[in-house]
């Protein structure tokens, strides 16, 4: 800075040279220019641009909270539940914000943790932002370790599947993982419309991302569809029950059984043994979650030969006189050699499903032209799916008329050389029951099912019908299904296990399939025990008595009136009660 002097009566005066003031005008314009920026920056950012930058802040706090859908409900035709839903909470940690502090010991124990283990699963996941420390827990619980006030604690609310009926109708039901998405049964075919749809809600969260205030309801969850079966429950417990002890008593490798309405196609009861229990998924083996009743296939054995029958008198060449000579007690079929038990010699059609021939039932497979059989076993809904639309639901094998040789023929009009289910079974057994017709099984109520077909006439249904009667008799195969005070029509089937190269000699199928009161029947059973090691193996000595333990409680629950009341009858009835 330059300055100039004048000394004038003792007083130096300071003269500011031109150059300098100009300087000072242009800092003092410079300041104004900030400040003028400032000012604008201010009115931007309080006024213009206001709900923008609020919206900014906000997003720092706000966050969208799923809401889960309560998955619907399974019950039985009664309404009873076999698969409900309950609230539950889940616990996780955000680990860049976790602060456990002197709290650590109690946080670990309401967690069910020891310490230690508690410090090495945060380790293992300590740059990771998300990760569940419990799943599912009692609410009363996770509202003790909310109390503690966490900093990168959160708790997320959730639904746990509970089954009431643990195994009795696990292989139906099903079972959903952990994250509520159907796996298996019902609850993985009906996923989609169990599940719902999951709902949002907005919430304000503090510093510590702690939940401070509700803000919005986004969306309200929308909860799963109820699904109502036909399963009776009563007689579903009833069923399971019975099979399980008789799996137990024959030491059977497994077993299943199927009971449905006659009339209807209605389902009423599926069991199956080894079970499982849903509620308990740590001890849940593979081999135990299979539906064996709609999954499983076995060649039916003689359980086949009143359809051979049928289809023989549909064809029109034979009848219910028709005389079929079985001597000497088997017969060639090219190289091949079909066998009875023992020379029955001349027997009626009656007779050949009161012994079990497997000559005669040969002689009218061959008799009859290959479209016939064929045409009736296909109408009967073998190798085809029943429909239901059961995960692993079993098609069965049943090989066109024209690939047939005679021994073909022959070994297929008594049960080999096709495979079925005992679902399959049931239901075509179900057309002998209803005069006829079949109807399409149904497990879900209301659901839109296919017509019914006649698959043959109501004479020849009602005259095998009467025939199968027969082998419920003491002369007959099954005198152990007989049901007191109550007419039984079935048949049995006792099967060798088909292995690599042929038929294992010392493994079996023991089978039982009947309808009752046989008179106008109204339930149709299928029992089916495999191998059993007990020493019997015989379907009348192994299924039959399931049959008959079954099916009277079954009759007698749903108050379907007797139709073989004679005095021997209530008094061994009464014997049988106080005993």
């Amino acid at each position: 800075m330059k300055y100039s002097h004048q000394q004038s009566n003792n007083t130096v005066q300071k003269v500011i040279v031109p150059e300098l003031a100009g300087r000072r005008r242009f800092i003092l314009a410079c300041f104004m220019l900030m400040m003028c920026v400032l000012i604008y920056r201010a009115i931007d950012l309080q006024v213009l641009n206001n709900s923008y930058l609020q919206k900014r802040g906000e997003a720092v706090h706000l966050r969208d909270i799923k809401l889960p859908a309560y998955r619907g409900k399974i019950t039985d035709v009664g309404g009873h539940a076999l698969a409900i839903s309950a609230p539950v909470s889940s616990v996780w940690v955000n680990p860049q914000e976790l602060e456990l502090g002197t709290k650590k010991k109690e946080f670990a124990k309401l967690l069910g943790l020891k310490v230690s283990a508690l410090d090495k699963k945060l380790k293992k996941v300590a740059s990771r932002r998300f990760v569940y420390l419990r799943r599912h827990m009692d609410p009363q619980v996770t509202a003790m370790i909310d109390q503690l006030q966490l900093p990168g604690v959160y708790l997320q609310k959730e639904y746990r599947r509970y089954y009431p009926d643990g195994e009795v109708a696990a292989h139906l039901v099903g079972f959903t993982n952990i994250d509520d998405e159907g796996q298996e049964g019902l609850e993985l075919a009906w996923d989609e419309s169990l599940k719902g749809s999951a709902g949002a809600e907005r919430v304000l969260r503090d510093g510590k991302r702690r939940m401070v205030k509700h803000v919005d309801n986004i969306r309200a969850p929308i909860p799963g569809q109820d699904i109502r079966l036909t399963i009776d429950r009563r007689l579903q417990y009833l069923a399971y029950r019975e099979l399980k002890a008789a799996v137990a008593q024959q030491k059977a490798t497994s077993g299943s059984l199927v009971l449905l309405n006659a009339e209807t196609g209605q389902l009423l009861a599926v069991a199956n043994q080894p079970a499982f229990n849903p509620n308990d998924r740590s001890k849940i083996k593979a081999s135990h979650v299979r539906n064996r009743a709609f999954v499983d296939l076995f060649e039916p054995g003689s359980t086949m030969k009143p359809f051979t029958v049928a289809a023989g008198m549909e064809s029109g060449v034979f009848d219910a006189s028709t005389v079929i000579d079985t001597n000497p007690g088997y017969m060639r079929v090219g190289r091949s050699q079909v066998r009875d038990h023992r020379n029955y010699g001349e027997i009626d059609l009656a007779t050949l499903l009161l012994k079990s021939s497997n000559v005669a039932s040969a002689k009218i497979a061959l008799g009859i032209p290959g479209e016939k059989l064929w045409g009736m076993l296909n109408s009967l809904g073998f190798g085809q799916s029943a429909g239901l639309g059961f995960p692993g639901e079993a098609r069965g094998k049943l090989v066109g008329y024209e690939q047939w040789r005679p021994i073909e023929t022959a070994t297929l009009s008594f049960g080999y050389g096709l495979s079925t289910s005992a679902l399959q079974l049931a239901r075509a057994y179900s057309v002998i029951a209803n005069e006829g017709v079949l109807e399409p099984i149904s497990l879900v109520v209301d659901e839109a099912a296919a017509e019914s077909v006649r698959v043959m006439s109501p004479t020849v249904a009602n005259s095998v019908r009467n025939m199968m009667r027969g082998v419920v008799t003491k002369a007959g195969t099954a005198p152990r299904a007989k049901v007191y005070g109550y007419s039984v029509a079935g048949k049995t089937g006792t099967v060798k296990k088909a292995i690599a190269g042929g038929y294992a000699e010392d493994k079996y199928l023991g089978v039982f399939a009947g309808m009752a009161p046989a008179s106008d029947p109204k339930l149709v059973m299928v029992v089916v025990i495999d191998e059993p090691k007990a020493g019997d193996y015989y379907g009348g000595l192994v299924a039959a008595p399931v049959f008959s333990r079954v099916m009277s409680g079954a009759l007698r629950l749903m108050n379907i009136a007797p139709d073989n009341l004679d005095k021997a009858t209530v008094f061994a009835s009464l014997e049988r009660g106080i005993q």
